[in-house]
């Protein structure tokens, strides 16, 4: 897949994991592709956070921002642990937040507003610890689910 993204919005993204994750051993990842391969975001998003062995951090604090560019599909995961800590309306709200910047062609900053979100929410149920804590998965963003070819 050719990346949506100019290299400044990608650095942009990058530098708005880093600043969420400073404060805090949780991890945030970012995976764009052109079209959602599943009838469902969500489903598509636990398959990529698997594939990015995002369930494998010491302590299950793991966030997936999830986006179809093409379709228009999108979806935020967390991992179980942050998942049993975060108010239960908190994912929804989360989705809610970028998605209204979406709205309005703000990508970027749709998605830095989500991160921000679930920064804080990981700084506040894991806080950075420094002698414990690295950084366990890579913070750029991944990409994948290039169209399949039109002659298969």
């Amino acid at each position: 897949m050719t990346s949506p993204l100019t290299p400044e919005q990608d650095a942009a993204l990058v530098a708005a994991i880093r600043k969420a994750e400073v404060m805090t051993s949780g991890e945030i990842r970012v995976h764009l592709e052109d079209t959602c391969p599943t009838p469902e975001p969500l489903d598509r998003a636990a398959q990529v956070f698997a594939e990015l062995d995002m369930h494998k951090t010491a302590a299950r604090n793991g966030v997936l921002f999830y986006l179809a560019w093409e379709s228009r599909q999108f979806a935020v995961i967390g991992d179980a642990a942050i998942n049993a800590a975060v108010p239960d309306d908190f994912w929804e709200t989360t989705k809610e937040a970028v998605l209204e910047q979406f709205r309005h062609e703000r990508y970027v900053l749709g998605l830095e507003r989500g991160i921000t979100m679930v920064g804080e929410q990981l700084k506040r149920y894991f806080p950075y610890n420094a002698t414990t804590d690295q950084n366990e998965l890579d913070d750029s963003i991944s990409f994948g689910g290039s169209k399949p070819s039109s002659d298969a």
